[in-house]
């Protein structure tokens, strides 16, 4: 029997529809491949991140510990004798060996800052109004930093309309109907971030830069509990701030407040009654309220926190309330940033 011959064209056709699918399948491996390789990368990544997360949360409660030994070692006075003087603990950085890493922990004085929210006062549960007595110290701390003075009053005023309960405008002050062009309104609660003072009226990129160095959101309505013993040479500002106008224009007290500070004793004061009878402040008594604000404890912490995993690095940082003492429990931790500081 005589076998059939397939026409050419044919046997051509066949042999390109082979070609053609074994391209297809080696293009959907390729395609398969690469989105394992993906994958696994993201697997990798996600486990890698959950690693450094996890070595954060070890990192922050070694930074806890390390709050709890300050208040220990500085007894009543954190900043004192048993902890460097002058704020000479602050800033220290430390570096703990963790499983497969390491963290870097370095703390400050959380409360080394104006406190934003103290521009209000609780009235009630849910009730914030403006407080004068601080709108008058940020307008001061802006003069200090040389902030015209109608360009100070006005952020200050607006401010703190930005966060009172109220939609009735203070002199100088904005609400509501000041915002309405910007497509917002304001927040009517306590800031949560410092950097929220970017969108108040009158604050603008180049006053913010220069205030934020000085300027904090503790979580609550408290004037800012400024600890003589942790203020440094550059905090002079907002020492300034807290100084009576009988003792001169801005520019005057700022130069007596650096100079209090630098004739501070290497112990530091034993108490807001000796650092109110400091040889350059005798002339003039500070008021009351003034004294009352003034502290030699440090009850607020900052910690600045670097994980390292790998080539994964973390950055963040954590605010921790330490003022009820060792005697209360641990210092706790109110507030926390998986990032840097803005």
């Amino acid at each position: 029997m005589r076998a059939v011959k397939e026409p050419q064209g044919e046997r051509g056709a066949a042999l390109l529809a082979v070609l053609m699918l074994v391209g297809v399948m080696a293009a959907i491996a390729a395609v398969m491949l690469e989105r394992s390789r993906t994958s696994a990368q993201l697997v990798g990544n996600l486990l890698a991140r959950e690693r450094a997360g996890g070595l954060f949360l070890v990192a922050e409660s070694l930074a806890a510990a390390r709050v709890d030994r300050l208040v220990a070692a500085g007894g009543a006075a954190v900043g004192g004798a048993a902890v460097g003087g002058a704020g000479d603990w602050q800033g220290q950085a430390t570096v703990l060996p963790l499983p497969g890493g390491s963290a870097s922990i370095a703390a400050f004085d959380g409360g080394t800052c104006f406190n934003v929210n103290s521009l209000v006062s609780m009235a009630g549960p849910e009730a914030l109004v403006t407080r004068p007595l601080a709108v008058a110290q940020f307008a001061a701390l802006m003069r200090a930093l040389d902030v015209p003075e109608p360009k100070a009053r006005q952020a200050a005023a607006a401010a703190a309309d930005w966060i009172d309960s109220d939609q009735q405008p203070a002199a100088f002050g904005a609400e509501d109907a000041a915002y309405a062009a910007r497509g917002y309104l304001t927040g009517g609660t306590l800031m949560a971030e410092p950097s929220e003072l970017r969108a108040v009226l009158g604050v603008d990129a180049g006053l913010y830069q220069r205030l934020r160095p000085f300027v904090c959101a503790l979580p609550e309505a408290v004037l800012s509990p400024l600890n003589v013993n942790s203020l440094r040479a550059g905090d002079s500002p907002l020492l300034a701030m807290l100084l009576p106008e009988t003792l001169g224009p801005p520019q005057v007290r700022l130069r007596l407040a650096g100079q209090v500070l630098a004739a501070r004793p290497q112990a530091g004061w034993g108490s807001v009654a000796e650092f109110g009878n400091a040889p350059l402040l005798r002339g003039t008594p500070l008021p009351a309220d003034v004294l009352q604000q003034l502290t030699v404890r440090t009850g607020w912490f900052r910690l600045a926190l670097e994980v390292r995993s790998g080539d994964r690095v973390m950055p963040g940082s954590l605010l921790l309330d330490a003022r009820c003492g060792l005697a209360a429990g641990p210092a706790k931790v109110v507030l926390r940033r998986g990032t840097g500081e803005d």
